[in-house]
């Protein structure tokens, strides 16, 4: 089995690692284009997560139809419900099997989330 790695990170870690037909996305946080961590509550940092899960997955000629399993951290679970809200809107119909917990996270954010997808090699 061929193994690519996508992107780059200034943290030593890969975007985006595909393995055969599956790609690993890595835990994305709500950073920017400019390496800071967007302003804003958890609506906005779910936002530019998705998005950053987007760029990765197109990374690897991939998008959010082909992800399979998402794993969410949250810093705190009472903003559940609306980072729900803002998630539901990536994944319309057929959403992926997802879990969720809360944690302290790394830096002081939000949210963050990694993602599995499948899209075969041709």
């Amino acid at each position: 089995m061929n193994k690519q790695h996508f992107g780059t990170s200034h943290v030593p870690l890969s975007p985006a690692v595909r393995a055969g037909d599956f790609i690993y996305i890595s835990g994305q946080v709500p950073v920017g284009a400019n390496g800071e961590v967007v302003v804003g509550g958890i609506e906005v940092q779910t936002r530019q997560v998705m998005e950053n899960i987007k760029a990765a997955l197109a990374l690897a000629g991939a998008d959010l139809s082909d992800v399979i399993k998402t794993f969410v951290i949250l810093e705190d679970a009472r903003e559940f419900a609306a980072f729900n809200k803002t998630y539901a809107t990536y994944f319309p119909s057929n959403p992926p099997a997802r879990t969720t917990l809360e944690a302290r996270l790394m830096i002081d954010i939000k949210i963050e989330i990694e993602a599995v997808a499948y899209k075969p090699l041709k």
